[in-house]
């Protein structure tokens, strides 16, 4: 079954996270799709920028909890965005939550409409927004990340362009989006290449030093008590037992 969708027009690439019946999470098998079609649109000359978006109404709900990728997988994956020599652009017109904050801060541009939600929602299970921080922390206001972080609320559009989640928001996230696009076409690949250089350098700076320990820490707490306690009470639709 293939889970990532694919069109192309006019040198841009769209990616769609296709897998409605877990909200897009991030499975093992969709972690390793995506970074797949990422690879070979880096190979492509005809594709000046990738759009990364998504069926229904969930960008991507995170880790997939029964088939979750490893932590390395999932890393791997951020980085390639992040390193990967041609603009990505995440079109968001739903709801995104933990890991899949991981992927849209990934992205060089974020577009999302004034309908779409966002929540950390790791802590309210047991776990911590550890590998996804890679790309959250050098990107977002640190204040208010750690309100979210630490509270697992949800926010809407305005908050997160707010933060820097996201570029820009709007009713019509197309509309959003044309000017930016229209400005990647009208760019240089080479130039796009080496500015997008720039801009990544400081992300790419925080993988280098704090991958594997955010890694370890990942693997550790998906192992812990409070994790198998908090994920049983999620799929069974009840309170953690540390809800006081």
């Amino acid at each position: 079954m293939t889970l990532i969708g694919r069109t192309r027009a006019r040198g841009i690439e769209t990616l769609t996270l296709d897998s409605p019946h877990n909200r897009n999470a991030l499975s093992a098998a969709l972690v390793g799709e995506l970074a797949s079609c990422l690879g070979d649109c880096a190979k492509e000359d005809a594709v000046r920028a990738i759009v990364l978006t998504h069926t229904g109404n969930t960008f991507s709900a995170g880790a997939d909890l029964k088939d979750p990728p490893d932590p390395a997988a999932l890393v791997g994956l951020l980085r390639q965005i992040v390193e990967l020599g041609k603009p990505v652009v995440a079109r968001v017109t739903g709801h995104v939550r933990a890991g899949g904050l991981g992927l849209l801060a990934a992205c060089d541009i974020a577009a999302a409409s004034t309908e779409s939600t966002f929540a950390f929602t790791e802590v309210r299970i047991g776990l911590a927004p550890a590998v996804i921080s890679l790309t959250l922390l050098p990107r977002t206001d640190p204040r208010a990340l750690a309100r979210h972080y630490l509270t697992g609320e949800r926010f809407d559009a305005a908050e997160a362009a707010r933060i820097g989640l996201v570029t820009t928001a709007g009713d019509d996230v197309d509309a959003v989006l044309e000017p930016i696009l229209d400005g990647l076409r009208r760019a240089a690949p080479e130039a796009l290449a080496e500015t997008k250089r720039l801009l990544t350098a400081r992300v790419l700076e925080t993988f280098d030093r704090d991958a594997a320990d955010l890694t370890a820490l990942s693997a550790r707490l998906f192992a812990s008590p409070h994790a198998r306690e908090g994920m049983t009470a999620f799929l069974e639709r009840r309170d953690p037992s540390w809800l006081v």
